[in-house]
């Protein structure tokens, strides 16, 4: 079985909240103007793919037999999404202004890749949302599918309202709250997990 609706939440979540992809977005955004960096958005939200399927195949084979990693993994990514909370709620904004050309498609498909949130994320969907006798298949497909349909519509807004964000709130006391909000929705997320997630 599969909790999509606490799965939902999570991601979008995830993906909504500050990390080093929605900051290389942001700066992006800031620098180049959405139309100019649609390219980097597209290779972006893609890029989650090249981790998500070989994640459920791999992963999701080696949970079936030992399911007592299904659990510890399912804590510990737990654990790492709310330190990454943390560190959200003492973020300051700084949007980068280096750079001529506005980077391209390859660029934003190694972002994710990279991201060590993204690779705790995907594992926490796995992990939290979906039950140990769930066809690989149907929870990786399930997986790629919320986290693109995610992606696809909060990435643009990352993009395209960074130059305001910052300029809004940047430095201001309405930036620590802002902070403290996207913090709370993340940790908020995880709860959820142990409460509905554990249902299924």
């Amino acid at each position: 079985m599969i909790s999509l609706i606490p799965m939902i939440i999570f991601f979008a979540s995830q993906v909504g909240t500050p990390g080093p992809a929605n900051m290389a977005l942001m700066a992006t955004g800031a620098r180049y103007g959405l139309t100019r960096a649609l390219p980097f958005v597209l290779g972006v939200a893609l890029g989650k793919q090249l981790i998500i399927w070989p994640i459920g195949f791999g992963l999701m084979g080696v949970l079936s037999s030992y399911p007592f990693v299904f659990a510890t993994l399912k804590f510990v990514s737990a654990a790492y999404i709310i330190y990454l909370a943390w560190r959200v709620a003492h973020l300051h904004l700084k949007v980068s202004t280096h750079g001529d050309h506005a980077p391209g498609f390859v660029s934003g498909l190694i972002v994710h890749p990279l991201n060590p949130k993204a690779w705790a994320m995907i594992t926490a969907g796995f992990t939290n949302f979906t039950s140990v006798d769930t066809p690989t298949l149907q929870a990786t497909a399930v997986i790629a599918a919320c986290l693109f349909s995610c992606q696809v519509l909060l990435h643009p807004l990352w993009c395209w309202g960074g130059d305001r964000l910052a300029a809004t709130v940047a430095g201001k006391p309405s930036e620590k709250y802002l902070m403290w909000v996207l913090a709370a929705l993340t940790v908020l997320s995880v709860l959820s997990v142990f409460f509905l997630g554990s249902k299924a």
